[in-house]
């Protein structure tokens, strides 16, 4: 297999350990940068991720309560989701209204970024949405689907100081904050 010329880094083999339709795990036999031999797993998204920072006239965020099979924890984040192969945007409409039971009128894609990068190919797109609005028919089913147990309007200012006291611990959820804080200008 090639390897980019500067990273210190060959792979001898690579083989498919797991795969489903969300995700491939991969193990990669390795020279790693100081010429030792090892092995290296790393598990591919198979499609990327989005979040959707959603927030209302009254510079509230929109955040979703859930239980966290994987971590067996609640958990307090931003509407998410994959992409499942369409746009980002489409995704992130998707998402918003499945989770949230609301619609946007206004979209910006504010960054990107990886998720666990030690370890997965996870790209992931944040987005701001504004000019929020109730879908006809609400969001009941999907949110029971995905274990959401409450969807709550947190102004932004506390959603921060939420952050400060541990309250929100989701790494992808604190970056997505962090893009769209830095978008709106209120971090330097």
């Amino acid at each position: 297999m090639s390897d980019a010329p500067d990273t210190g880094w060959t792979t001898l083999a690579s083989r498919e350990v797991y795969a489903n339709r969300w995700l491939r795990l991969r193990e990669d036999d390795v020279i790693r940068p100081d010429g030792g031999e090892g092995i290296y797993g790393v598990v591919e998204v198979l499609q990327p991720a989005v979040f959707v920072v959603a927030l209302t006239e009254d510079d509230e965020v929109v955040l979703v309560d859930l239980f966290r099979y994987t971590t067996g924890r609640w958990s307090t984040e931003v509407p998410a989701g994959s992409t499942d192969g369409e746009d980002a945007l489409v995704a992130a409409r998707r998402e918003l209204a499945e989770e949230t039971g609301l619609v946007a009128d206004d979209w910006v894609e504010v960054g990107g970024m990886s998720s666990l990068n030690g370890i997965c190919d996870a790209p992931e797109h944040v987005f701001l949405a504004r000019g929020l609005h109730a879908v006809d028919g609400g969001a009941a089913a999907t949110q029971a689907e995905e274990g959401i147990a409450r969807v709550r309007r947190v102004p932004f200012a506390e959603v921060l100081r939420m952050v400060a006291r541990g309250e929100i611990g989701d790494a992808e959820t604190l970056a997505a904050l962090l893009h769209v804080a830095v978008h709106l200008g209120r971090v330097a």
